[in-house]
């Protein structure tokens, strides 16, 4: 099996983990397909462009926190490559391993013993003057909201060509159910079980407290017109793409048709996840 293994490129952490689940972890049965800037840091490891990393792979891992897993996510981005990710982060909801429990699954991992368990991802596309300037996949969730200074903007936003609403409101979140743990949660929006696909429109801090967020199908179409502007107003991809938005804007957010492929444990149950990563009981 061939294993591709990325990380953050700035932490020695990073480099002292990877060296050591190289050596410990490798023999006739793994290849280790390793990313350049953690390679440099590992003697006797020659490193690959981690741009062709998810076509060399048969499953990828990841070391970091939720931010470098959205990150490789997005670097993988259509192949169907199964990722897996190490927590070397704080909260890490994406993560399936902790730090302490590498020796107790990574090895089961790399004997194949796992299952892959679909996440739906969302097709986000920004048009301007009638022409559409960017498209990308987002895992977790699609966010616009003001910059710091700038006042309530107003959202015209339509649900399958129906008018739902024109939020006034500091922003707007469309997440995923894997999302749903992200800024829809600390937005007070509802957690959603990753096997149920459906899309959240969670409203940032409403100036109507009637505005609540919302849970619609996944075959669903969300579009947002960007009806008022004083100060900056930014779309932000799943934290990892910032687009500068002008009046006038319309966003058009639906479910992918390319899902992203996670490496599972069977016995970690989700609620499992949550009792522990929310501090339940």
């Amino acid at each position: 099996m061939k294993v591709g293994l990325l990380g953050k490129e700035d932490s020695s952490r990073t480099f002292q983990i990877a060296e050591r689940i190289i050596k410990e972890y490798s023999d006739g049965n793994v290849e280790w397909v390793v990313q350049k800037q953690i390679a440099e840091h590992i003697e006797g490891v020659e490193g690959v462009n981690k741009l062709d990393i998810p076509d060399l792979a048969d499953i990828v891992v990841v070391l970091g926190g939720d931010g470098t897993f959205l990150g490789a996510a997005r670097l993988i981005g259509n192949r169907g490559t199964p990722m897996v990710g190490i927590n070397l982060g704080s909260l890490g909801f994406l993560t399936e391993i902790q730090e302490d429990e590498i020796d107790k699954y990574l090895p089961r991992i790399l004997k194949g013993d796992f299952v892959v368990e679909e996440r739906m991802k969302l097709t986000v596309h920004l048009h301007r003057h009638e022409e559409r300037i960017a498209a990308y996949d987002v895992l977790n969730d699609a966010v616009i909201n003001k910059g710091a200074l700038g006042k309530i903007i107003q959202l015209e936003t339509y649900v399958n060509g129906e008018i739902l609403t024109t939020f006034r409101a500091d922003g707007l979140i469309v997440a995923t159910p894997t999302g749903s743990t992200a800024y829809n949660l600390a937005a007070g929006g509802p957690i959603v079980t990753p096997e149920f696909e459906a899309i959240l429109i969670t409203p940032i801090c409403p100036f109507t407290l009637t505005n609540r967020p919302l849970v619609i199908p996944d075959n669903y179409e969300v579009k947002v017109f960007i009806k008022s502007q004083k100060g900056d107003v930014f779309l932000s991809l799943d934290g990892q793409v910032g687009l500068s938005l002008m009046e006038g804007d319309r966003i058009e957010v639906r479910k992918s048709k390319h899902p992203l492929k996670l490496i599972k444990i069977p016995e970690k149950s989700y609620f499992k996840i949550l009792r522990s990563k929310l501090k339940w009981g």
